[in-house]
């Protein structure tokens, strides 16, 4: 059966579910119970666990370890060296009876060398800047940043910052408006 995904020589692809134009680089090791989406870049030197699913048009840049219980939404970014966790009290050769998980919702963009808390999830549209250590639930649309991880304001879906325009109202710089909600941000 012919492959519709480009695989590097020196990558290891155990999964036969691995969507069209997806493209995988060198020193990937992906486990068989994988699945990963159409049009995906996974860059150098990534691992992917059994238990993943990773949407359409998600970016895994380099470094990355991507372990079981983790769920990645379309048209996710995730840069450089990000860090999944899914064991809240890891010890050597102690094996837990449940995998803690992380959701990442659909267009959520992670900045280089965060690191993911287990048994949280990322809201769509979401961002979390360079260096970040999240802890808990980020809103959808949510600008969080720091460690801990703290909001700092809202942003569009091209990532822009939001302004305030008065109480729980955000505008656009394209004057598209936006209201808090309990889960985030909606658009009006």
């Amino acid at each position: 059966m012919m492959k519709n995904y480009f695989v590097h020589p020196s990558a290891i692809v155990e999964t036969d579910q691995v969507g069209a134009d997806t493209r995988i680089w060198a020193f990937v090791h992906i486990l068989k119970g994988a699945s990963i989406g159409s049009n995906c870049n996974i860059c150098d030197h990534c691992f992917i666990e059994n238990d993943v699913i990773i949407g359409n048009n998600v970016t895994v840049k380099s470094g990355i370890y991507i372990w079981d219980g983790v769920i990645i939404e379309d048209n996710v970014f995730l840069g450089p060296n990000v860090v999944l966790t899914n064991d809240l009290r890891p010890r050597s050769k102690t094996y837990h009876a449940r995998v803690e998980k992380i959701l990442i919702r659909k267009y959520a963009s992670i900045g280089a060398n965060s690191t993911l808390l287990c048994s949280i999830t990322i809201g769509e549209y979401a961002m979390a800047g360079i260096g970040s250590v999240i802890t808990k639930d980020v809103p959808a649309y949510a600008l969080v940043y720091g460690n801990p991880a703290k909001q700092h304001g809202w942003v569009d879906e091209k990532g822009t910052k939001l302004s305030a325009v008065g109480p729980g109202i955000w505008k656009s710089e394209e004057g598209i408006n936006y209201k808090e909600t309990e889960n985030g941000l909606a658009r009006i």
